[in-house]
């Protein structure tokens, strides 16, 4: 007999679904047995992970930036933004390197502590954000661009995580799993924003002051000098295994994923050809 059977069911409140973040977020955790394996091996891979932040952030944008009905939503002025900008966006125009800069703030955000409720009041933040609420000029992303952009920030992680040549694969699929079960929670808090469901509670709900983009419980979450410096096509800084002087100065051993970053200059994304290949060396 299954284990699962012996089990007691579990009563979960529908109304604290929607009415209280921390409760939905603790379901959310039971159901999908999101644990403290799992916090373990996403702080152990968190290395592997914030090496491949600058790759990632330009794979999504050029994505995005690949099709016209993503690329008008960086025609709109944010709220943290105030330069210039491109009636007609490509990669280098002042608005995309400043949502890059955001994007790049949010992977590494993804590489703290999710045992702390910040963690995952951040992640409904970014969701929330979408919808325009809280924001001086509002901007309504669709959610179908959402789940598509979640995706592929998925799929690249995955695959290169399973292609990284020294890690044993046992730690490669608890990393992958634990980051799968972290950007489906993420999803959740997304699309509770955009459904219906559960509006009998949160109709009319007051949530409060809210900060602006880029900011939790008073605390600036981005930091524009880490996040330029992050941004640089030189990875070093962001490996330590890269066995180049970083910040904190040299490390031995080579990292796979260096060079991934400044591969990612040449990338074109081909219509017939929409999946992008990326192996752990930066190789396409």
């Amino acid at each position: 007999m299954p284990a699962s059977r012996n089990r007691p069911m579990q009563h979960i409140d529908r109304k604290s679904l929607y009415t209280s973040l921390e409760a939905r977020v603790k379901y959310l955790h039971s159901f999908l047995d999101f644990g403290v394996s799992d916090i373990e091996a996403l702080k152990s891979g968190s290395k592997y992970i914030q090496a491949l932040i600058p790759a990632v952030v330009n794979i999504v944008y050029k994505k995005l930036l690949q099709y016209d009905i993503t690329a008008r939503a960086f025609t709109t002025r944010s709220t943290a933004f105030e330069g210039p900008m491109d009636d007609t966006p490509d990669e280098d125009s002042p608005q995309i390197l400043h949502r890059k800069m955001f994007l790049r703030a949010y992977l590494k955000k993804l590489c703290s502590d999710p045992a702390q409720m910040e963690f995952w009041e951040y992640l409904d933040k970014v969701g929330m954000m979408h919808t325009g609420i809280g924001r001086t000029h509002p901007l309504h992303i669709e959610y179908i661009h959402i789940g598509a952009g979640l995706a592929v920030i998925q799929d690249v992680l995955t695959e290169a995580i399973l292609s990284h040549p020294r890690l044993h694969i046992q730690r490669k699929i608890a990393i992958v799993k634990a980051l799968g079960k972290v950007i489906w929670i993420q999803n959740d808090l997304f699309t509770k924003w955009y459904v219906h469901d559960g509006e009998e509670f949160t109709d009319g709900m007051d949530f409060g002051e809210i900060e602006k983009e880029g900011w939790l419980h008073g605390k600036k979450v981005l930091n524009e000098q880490d996040a330029i410096s992050e941004g640089s096509d030189d990875t070093a800084t962001a490996c330590p295994a890269s066995g180049q002087k970083g910040k904190d100065g040299p490390t031995a051993g080579v990292c796979p994923f260096t060079g991934i970053s400044s591969d990612m200059k040449n990338l074109k994304v081909q219509d017939d050809k929409p999946k992008v290949e990326v192996t752990a060396t930066g190789q396409q």
